[in-house]
C-alpha cells in the first residue's frame, strides 16, 4: 500500500504556516500604527521651507473658539467685529487684514517674557490696520485669562485646547510668531521670544508682503 500523509502532520503544517502568517500581520499592523503616529504628531515644515527661498507661503487655515475679543480700536472694529460675533474665528474671515499670529501659553515661562512687547506693538500697530492674535493652546482656560489680565493684553486670543494647529503651522515649541499678509500668505516666523526689532520687520512684512524669513528668537520651550 501507499504511504498517506499523516492527518495531524498536515494541521500542525497549517497551523504553523497560519501563526507564522499572523505574527508578519501583527508586525506590519503595529509599523502601520507607528508611521500614521509619527505623521500625525510630526509639526508640517512647508512653512520654514517657503520662507529659506523668500517665498510667501499659504497660510493654514483653523477656526478655533475666542478665548477674549480684546480691544480692537479703529479700524478694525468696524471691519473685523462680524468675524467674531459667533464666538469662533476662522482664518479666512481675517482676510484684507495684516495679522501678527503668536502661538503661547501660561505655563510657558518664555512667554511671559515677550508679552509685554507683544502688548506695546499692538497698541501702536492696530491704529495701522494690523491685527494681533494670540493662539492659546494645550492650557487652563482660567490660567489663560489669568496670564492675559497679568499682563494686560488687550488682544484677540483663541483657544486650541491641543496642539492641533500649531503642528500644522510646523511649530515646535513656544513661543512661536508668525507673521501673514492681508492676502492670507505667511512671510515671516520667529521661533522663540520675539524681539523688537523682529516684531518690528514682522509688521511690516505683514503689511507689505515682502517675506523677511524665518528666525531664531530667544528662549523657549519645545515640546
Amino acid at each position: 500500500m501507499s504511504a498517506e500523509p499523516s492527518t495531524d502532520g498536515a494541521r500542525r503544517t497549517a497551523l504553523r504556516r497560519a501563526a507564522r502568517l499572523a505574527a508578519l500581520l501583527c508586525i506590519a499592523a503595529f509599523i502601520a500604527l507607528l508611521v500614521y503616529g509619527l505623521v500625525l504628531k510630526s509639526p508640517e515644515t512647508g512653512i520654514d521651507e517657503g520662507l529659506a527661498r523668500a517665498q510667501p507661503v499659504a497660510a493654514p487655515g483653523f477656526e478655533l473658539p475666542i478665548l477674549t475679543r480684546g480691544s480692537l480700536g479703529r479700524p478694525l472694529t468696524a471691519r473685523l467685529s462680524p468675524a467674531l460675533a459667533d464666538g469662533r474665528v476662522a482664518l479666512d474671515e481675517l482676510r484684507g487684514t495684516p495679522v501678527v499670529l503668536n502661538l503661547w501659553a501660561s505655563w510657558c515661562v518664555p512667554c511671559r517674557q515677550e508679552a509685554p512687547l507683544l502688548e506695546r506693538t499692538w497698541r501702536a500697530a492696530r491704529r495701522d490696520g494690523v491685527l494681533f492674535v494670540g493662539l492659546n493652546q494645550q492650557d487652563l482656560t482660567d490660567d489663560a485669562r489669568a496670564f492675559m489680565r497679568e499682563f494686560g493684553v488687550s488682544y484677540p486670543n483663541l483657544r486650541d485646547p491641543t496642539n492641533r494647529s500649531a503642528r500644522k503651522w510646523g511649530a515646535t515649541g513656544l513661543p512661536e510668531t508668525f507673521f501673514v499678509t492681508r492676502e492670507g500668505q505667511v512671510v515671516g516666523h520667529v521661533i522663540g521670544v520675539v524681539s523688537p526689532e523682529q516684531l518690528r520687520d514682522g509688521v511690516r512684512a505683514s503689511r507689505s508682503g515682502r517675506p523677511v524669513g524665518a528666525r531664531s528668537g530667544g528662549d523657549r520651550l519645545t515640546r
